[in-house]
């Protein structure tokens, strides 16, 4: 797969300079009335990131992983009520999808028995979190079990917000996953680097130890020289079948600031590069890498002709139906690349 240089774009752009990517030296336009923190966000950063990707064949477009479908998430947060929940589900149950693409959707907790009943079954159902075993004497936690009762399909896990306001780590996040996976619930895996991370070339390094989480005991040092060291994860994951990787750089998450789609590919690329060293060829060609941070209606197109974005997660405009609706078909743009 070719390795394009890569470049952050602003909604208006009036200048350009040479700056860095965090992977890889780009050229930058900028937006001047961002300029101090967009300035600051590339400033003295190198790139620690090459991709091994000569010797890597190149994956069907339109054929992607296990299911070969595309992959839609929404994620609501901490947002809505039964009177705006009532609206959106209007609005999505009115809408045309299409057909070859899988969407989730993940209402707050509270509401998802309301989704549930009044959504189309074109749209399965997803929870923001789950406990890492069955439930008991666990305040304020949800157990897959429970999950499943009220007909629940996935769970996201791992997002950045939980990471890093809630305080949870990568092994703990590894056990939540094992766990949700042996109950047969499937998995939106989340990781991604925090500005300061990119800024200091390491979005690669934090993207590989987060997968670590979800890998498996023994991890595989180094392609050639075949030497493996134990992962810190014991309950790392049964299976990669019912799992979704989602890169989500947290400087992109509710920012407006979206990763170019050169960019997105580039990381899709080396995750996908890490899964067939450390995991299997196999399993990093079956499995969907979706992008998120800031995903809406205007640059989804261009993010899905790359040929490593497997899909979307999507934060506020999953918020609105009609907007939801034209990130889910954005797989059109995946067809005409191919």
């Amino acid at each position: 797969m070719a390795v394009v240089s890569t470049s952050l774009a602003g909604a208006a752009v009036s200048t350009q300079l040479t700056q860095f990517s965090g992977l890889r030296r780009s050229f930058l336009k900028l937006d001047n009335s961002n300029s101090n923190s967009t300035h600051s966000f590339f400033h003295n950063v190198d790139s620690h990131l090459r991709l091994a990707s000569e010797n890597k064949g190149c994956r069907g477009v339109v054929t992607m992983a296990g299911s070969g479908k595309f992959f839609v998430g929404g994620n609501w947060k901490c947002n809505g009520t039964k009177d705006s929940i009532s609206k959106l589900i209007t609005d999505l149950n009115s809408s045309t999808l299409e057909s070859d693409v899988d969407v989730v959707v993940a209402p707050p907790f509270v509401y998802i028995d309301q989704v549930k009943n009044s959504l189309s079954d074109r749209i399965e159902i997803a929870a923001q979190n789950s406990w890492t075993g069955k439930g008991g004497a666990f305040t304020g936690e949800i157990s897959v079990e429970q999950l499943k009762d009220i007909g629940c399909k996935w769970v996201v896990l791992g997002h950045s917000e939980r990471r890093h306001i809630i305080g949870e780590n990568d092994q703990f996040i590894g056990k939540k996953a094992a766990y949700a996976l042996s109950e047969g619930l499937g998995v939106i895996a989340c990781i991604g680097e925090l500005l300061e991370e990119r800024e200091a070339g390491k979005t690669s390094d934090v993207c590989f130890q987060q997968l670590k989480a979800y890998a498996g005991k023994f991890t595989r040092a180094h392609k050639h020289t075949h030497t493996y060291f134990l992962s810190p994860f014991p309950d790392a994951v049964p299976s990669w079948d019912k799992i979704v990787v989602a890169y989500e750089p947290v400087w992109a998450i509710g920012t407006g600031k979206v990763a170019t789609p050169e960019q997105a590919q580039e990381v899709h690329v080396a995750i996908r590069d890490w899964l067939s060293k450390n995991v299997s060829a196999e399993v990093a060609s079956k499995t969907r890498i979706i992008y998120g941070g800031s995903v809406n209606g205007s640059n989804c197109a261009e993010l899905a002709k790359q040929e490593d974005i497997d899909g979307f997660l999507v934060g506020g405009a999953s918020l609105k139906g009609p907007e939801f609706a034209t990130i889910i078909n954005s797989v059109t743009s995946k067809k005409v690349a191919a």
